[in-house]
């Protein structure tokens, strides 16, 4: 994955919040969830416990006094490194922010010809702990959105232990991938899908399921058109999205299936009554099915009739 060297970057949507330090580097994540997640305005995460080994309840956040008060938001160093496509195809953090400008320019066009609005909602990068609307979060859950302030948030430290504990190739594409799963489920907030659905049901065919494999369509489909959002000057942002890039964002759909984490990471025994995200085959439909049509309307999961796989 290439970006256009001279396309210029947008800081603004990225902030630095949240233990000490920032940026990349630093401690390793405790696995306890499954990577990807959205997290309810229930205050609790939907993620699916058997994933870190016995059990069935979702893992219940921190409160708001066993998180250590963080930093306030950093996004001045940012702007200062991060300005353009050379930028990002030399340094990690950067690329997360192009990656980042990428996914949100294509939501807003898409919106806007769909005679919508799209609402900007900024990533937060954290290490360790944040304090989020939706209540405290440790590393632990991995990648999460939160509908209730409409932030993304991911501990930076969780793409090494994509590679390390999951054992997924990674790499620029990948996280990208991350990424837009979790605009994913803004777009989700946006439309009003995500208040459907109750996440205290989990299950192969569950509402919980359901939305977690919409939001791999729906990074599918930026996928599909990364090469073509421009950027204010009416280049595209990105360059080059190559096979190998590809392969790898399908190596790491199926890494955070529910069934290949509760096998591979979990106690060896798939329990699909627990699914809360989708297997590694469904994630992998879902996420090519998005990136084969580039269209969200091929991303209808919750039709009743549609074969989740």
């Amino acid at each position: 994955m290439r970006f256009n060297e001279d396309a210029e970057l947008d800081a603004s949507q990225v902030e630095e919040v949240g233990g000490p330090g920032g940026g990349i580097g630093g401690g390793t994540i405790a696995i306890g969830g499954g990577g990807l997640a959205v997290v309810g305005v229930v205050l609790f995460f939907l993620l699916s416990n058997v994933l870190g080994g016995g059990g069935g309840q979702p893992q219940l956040p921190l409160s708001l006094d066993q998180l250590p008060a963080g930093q306030q938001a950093d996004d001045h160093r940012l702007a200062q490194e991060c300005r353009t496509g050379a930028d990002a195809n030399r340094r990690e953090e950067c690329a997360l922010v192009a990656s980042i400008n990428s996914i949100q320019g294509y939501w807003r066009d898409q919106f806007a010809r769909s005679g919508g609005r799209y609402q900007e909602a900024p990533t937060k990068f954290f290490r360790g702990a944040v304090r989020t609307a939706c209540g405290g979060a440790t590393s632990e859950v991995g990648p999460f959105y939160c509908p209730a302030d409409a932030d993304v948030y991911i501990d930076l430290d969780f793409f090494k232990e994509l590679q390390t504990r999951f054992g997924a190739r990674g790499g620029t594409f990948v996280e990208a991938y991350v990424l837009a799963h979790e605009y994913g489920h803004h777009v989700q907030n946006l439309l009003g899908t995500s208040s459907q659905v109750d996440p205290r049901k989990t299950g192969p065919t569950s509402g919980s399921v359901r939305l977690e494999l919409q939001a791999d369509c729906y990074a599918g489909v930026w996928a599909h058109h990364a090469t073509t959002v421009p950027t204010r000057s009416g280049a595209p942002l990105i360059s080059e999205v190559t096979q190998d890039d590809i392969s790898r964002a399908v190596d790491a759909a199926e890494r955070i299936g529910d069934d290949y984490i509760q096998a591979q990471l979990g106690g060896g025994r798939v329990d699909e009554s627990a699914f809360s995200h989708g297997s590694s085959a469904q994630r992998e439909k879902w996420f090519t099915t998005g990136l084969r049509t580039g269209d969200p309307s091929s991303c209808n999961t919750f039709d009743p009739k549609v074969d989740l796989g």
